[in-house]
């Protein structure tokens, strides 16, 4: 059949734009059959040659046009071959790389040193160098801190702070420079030092002398006839009590077959017949909880919240989160020293053989603490020694009288203790801490135990930024063409379960900035702890790094590279040396308190000394439509929590079995060096346990906290300053005020640290009233080892209210300010909320005058179950002291001074 018979037979024909589409899919296929029709080779010419004028294919469809011919598929007729050629050669400017142009140099460049672009428009050109430029969105959102004309004056390069790609990265930082202290003020700090050791440095030795002795005793012979066998260890090992997990530093007793090693302190324990590093128990997990029954929903949890239930019934939440190892504890109690003190090896199932007894062993020559305590005595009775100065110094807060000087601008109110000295804390400003009398002052309150605050340390830095984002863009660098994982992802810990959750860093940070909800609105709070993970603070950020190094106040004890008055700069290069920081704390934060899921840091106590500086905040406000939802879920919440602490009130109240466990827990409780006394701690177990106390807890104690928080809820505005009452009073600045004279500055962090010597009572009240607090899956806390070191706790303002009403404490309270560097004493509790958005910067040091202190938690840590997290001693302080002492007395020795006009002038 011709054409037209064939076209009059077919039906007739689609629609135009679908017939174009047609020719278009079936262009290829065709051209290679050997009946080609001319009339299709012209449509195909007609329709392709518009297209390839107005969309030139660039070197990707080529490619695959090349690609196409070689494989065989396409066999192009003569006609659309030229057709084709002619195509490319009109458009073959499109295919070859142009070259790029010349950038413009001289007065005329426009390229930003940040983002290294030229199409930003407008340049600010600094002065100063005459080489850098900034464009105005780098500036804005860069250095928003920054006018244009400070950025002209000197820019971000020649003020070593610029945070572009490459000035982050950049390699071979200059070192922070070191404080010039003359050498007679380093004789003064040194017999400082000694004196506070030296009492210390006696007791030890006397504990060694007696154990000595009982060790002349078991051999038959004198003591000075016995020798002590030198252990096989090495500078860089570290030896631990494998009972206690104490570090052991000199004499301690080992097994010849095994290598059991047993301290001191667990040596006397069991002659005394106690169980050696206190009772080992179980830990038993957290029920795992879901979402819903952490925001109140009392039907997503179990039986066990329903008040009709039957008092037998098991409940699903364990009425105790541990369990007695009776396995371990009979094999402690078969492990018993001979009527001569002598000690065979722990059993097997203490991980000993069972074997031989335990020979006496010392890590150092057995003179010398001996030898090193006889040098102490001549030093401190030479004429120049000056060990006792500081203490002379008077405290300018106080009056001769002994009255505070309340209207000194450098005191900050965070306390009302009445018939108390100690309601106020020392605010000096940087600037102040670099002056001698800032030292002095400074030493005053700190030996005394009280935290101080330093204002403004930002201000002796370059002013590098401490944004989030900036952190990253330092930190991200390639290694061998492999990207870590940590630059992508980090692992968070969200505040209402207490559980880490993965999330792309990117995303984390910009939660940071801008808030992060869950799906019915509540607010997610995320944390970063110890960011970057697993490596040295330095190698990753050394900018950063070096920034705060010259940020932090009092260098004298801070600084880690020469502190003299830092015990743990003095370890040997040899020795292994602790992991005191600093270290990165990024958490989201809200201004409200929520009861549930706020952006929290648990009540504990810190192995060291430690300063705390805030380098970042950011305010997230939340909306309206979101405050409501939270006031919502805020009843649902305390009815639960009612509901939940009547039921498990008469279910512990029939259990004899978690009575027990209870009375045994509270036993364990260590309370300012001593352990409670069992009689008050079984009153205590009893009155917990007992239902009507427990019946009188709910009617009479969670009635004001239903009260406090709806008023909250009702009155979000004077929930914001509630803590700023008598018991948390408002922490202004100097010439500011809380009412309507100037607005206040609110902090990003609020502190709460306890006093040591209310310790005891701190702990008893959290003992008492353990079942109002929650922990991990938002679980109700049943029991405790230690109510600190557990770190379970957070007291919020209704708890702190009732602990003053109850037992006459408080602790200080103030809200921490961008650029303001708190200093926490070893044995003090603390908590922290955040406000806002943070970015702190943490560091341990160790202080002479909190040796003792250290030590004490040290024989507090040692008493806790294997398992527990605060178990290990990784300070090693009596290493240090020692030392610390050592070197001390080596430097006094050698370098006496001659005269005493030096130390005058």
């Amino acid at each position: 059949m011709d054409g037209e018979n064939r076209a009059a037979s077919e039906e007739p024909p689609l629609p135009r734009k679908r017939q174009r589409k047609q020719v278009k899919n079936d262009d290829f296929r065709q051209l290679d059959s050997s009946d080609d029709d001319a009339p299709l080779s012209e449509v195909v010419k007609e329709k392709k040659r518009p297209n390839k004028v107005k969309t030139p294919r660039g070197p990707k469809d080529k490619f695959e046009v090349e690609m196409q011919e070689n494989s065989g598929r396409t066999r192009k007729s003569g006609s659309r071959a030229q057709a084709k050629r002619k195509n490319n050669d009109e458009n073959i400017d499109d295919t070859i790389p142009k070259k790029k142009k010349a950038p413009v140099k001289g007065d005329d460049a426009i390229m930003c040193h940040q983002c290294q672009r030229n199409d930003k428009g407008r340049v600010v050109w600094c002065k100063l160098c005459r080489k850098k430029r900034f464009c105005i969105p780098c500036i804005e959102r860069w250095y928003s801190n920054m006018s244009e004309d400070e950025i002209a004056a000197k820019c971000p390069v020649c003020r070593v702070n610029c945070n572009c790609k490459s000035c982050l990265r950049m390699k071979g930082v200059t070192e922070p420079p070191k404080k010039d202290i003359p050498k007679s003020d380093i004789y003064r700090y040194y017999c400082y030092i000694l004196n506070l050791l030296l009492p210390w440095l006696k007791e030890f030795q006397r504990e060694q002398k007696a154990e000595k002795e009982i060790e002349a005793k078991i051999q038959g012979v004198s003591v000075s006839e016995l020798e002590i066998q030198a252990a096989a260890c090495s500078d860089d090992e570290r030896v631990y009590c494998d009972r206690c997990r104490t570090s052991i530093i000199d004499f301690h007793r080992s097994c010849p077959e095994c290598s059991y090693d047993l301290c001191l302190h667990c040596c006397a324990e069991l002659r005394a017949g106690c169980l050696p590093g206190g009772k080992e128990v179980k830990i038993r997990q957290y029920e795992h909880r879901d979402k819903k029954y952490i925001f109140g929903d009392v039907s997503a949890g179990n039986q066990t919240h329903n008040k009709r239930s039957s008092r037998s019934q098991a409940p699903l939440n364990p009425p105790c989160k541990i369990e007695n190892n009776k396995k371990d504890e009979n094999s402690c109690f078969n492990w018993k020293a001979s009527k001569v003190g002598s000690i065979p090896c722990a059993p097997v199932e203490l991980d000993g053989c069972g074997g031989p007894n335990l020979e006496l062993k010392c890590m150092h020559p057995e003179k010398f603490l001996s030898e090193l305590e006889l040098k102490a005595e001549k030093i401190v009775k030479g004429k120049d020694f000056s060990g006792d100065a500081f203490s002379m110094y008077p405290c300018p807060c106080f009056s001769s009288s002994g009255v505070v000087h309340s209207e000194i601008e450098n005191l900050r109110r965070a306390a009302d203790r009445e018939g108390s000295s100690d309601n106020y804390i020392y605010c000096p400003t940087g600037k102040d801490a670099m002056q001698d009398t800032g030292l002095t002052h400074f030493q005053a309150h700190w030996a005394r135990g009280e935290p101080v605050i330093v204002r403004n340390v930002l201000e002796q830095t370059s002013g590098l930024s401490w944004e989030p984002m900036v952190m990253w863009r330092a930190l991200r660098e390639r290694t061998n063409g492999k990207v870590d994982s940590e630059q992508f992802s980090v692992k968070a810990i969200d505040c209402l379960d207490l559980c880490e959750v993965e999330i792309n860093i990117h995303m984390f940070f910009t939660g940071y900035e801008k808030g992060r909800c869950h799906s019915n609105r509540w607010p997610e709070m995320l944390k970063l702890k110890d960011w970057p993970p697993a490596s040295s603070f330095y190698d990753r950020l050394p900018r950063h790094g070096a920034e705060f190094i010259t940020a932090l106040p009092f260098p004298e004890y801070t600084d880690p590279r020469y502190g003299p008055l830092n015990l743990a700069v003095k370890l040997p290069e040899k020795i292994i040396k602790p992991d005191l920081g600093p270290k990165t704390y990024i958490a989201y934060g809200f201004r409200e308190e929520l009861g549930r899921g706020d952006s929290v840091t648990k009540l504990h106590c810190d192995m060291s000394d430690a300063i705390n500086v805030l380098m970042h905040t950011a305010e997230v406000e939340p909306a309206k439509w979101q405050m409501e939802q939270i006031k919502k879920l805020r009843k649902k919440q305390l009815q639960q929590d009612l509901d939940e602490l009547q039921f498990h009130a008469s279910l512990v109240a029939s259990n004899s079995e978690a009575s027990d466990i209870i009375e045994n827990s509270c036993r364990m409780v260590v309370s300012s060096g001593q352990m409670q006394e069992e009689a008050a701690a079984s009153k205590s177990s009893l009155d917990l346990i007992s239902q009507e106390r427990m019946t009188h807890i709910v009617d009479q104690q969670m009635e004001p906290n239903q009260h406090h928080l709806l008023s909250e809820i009702n009155e979000p505005e004077e929930a914001n300053g509630a803590h700023y009452q008598p018991s948390s009073l408002v922490t202004c600045e100097p010439g500011e005020t809380s009412v309507g004279e100037k607005k206040v500055e609110y902090g990003g962090a609020l502190w709460d640290i306890f006093r040591r010597e209310d310790v005891p009572k701190l702990s008893e009240f959290l003992m008492k009233h353990s079942g109002e607090f929650r922990h991990i899956y938002c679980n109700p806390i049943k029991l405790v080892f230690h109510p600190i070191h557990d770190q379970t706790f957070y007291l919020t303002a209704e708890h702190k209210r009732k602990l003053k009403e109850e037992y006459g404490i408080e602790p200080w309270t103030f809200e921490q300010k961008l650029g303001e560097a708190v200093f926490i004493p070893a044995g003090c509790p603390h908590q922290v909320r955040n406000l806002k958005s943070c970015l702190k910067v943490a560091l341990d040091f160790v202080s002479p005058e909190n040796v003792r202190e250290c030590i004490r938690l040290t024989e507090e840590f040692r008493l806790l179950p294997s398992e527990h997290r605060a178990k290990e001693d990784k300070l090693e302080v009596k290493k240090i002291a020692l030392h610390a002492f050592k070197e001390i007395v080596e430097y006094l020795m050698k370098n006496p001074q001659s005269s005493s006009s030096e130390l005058e002038s």
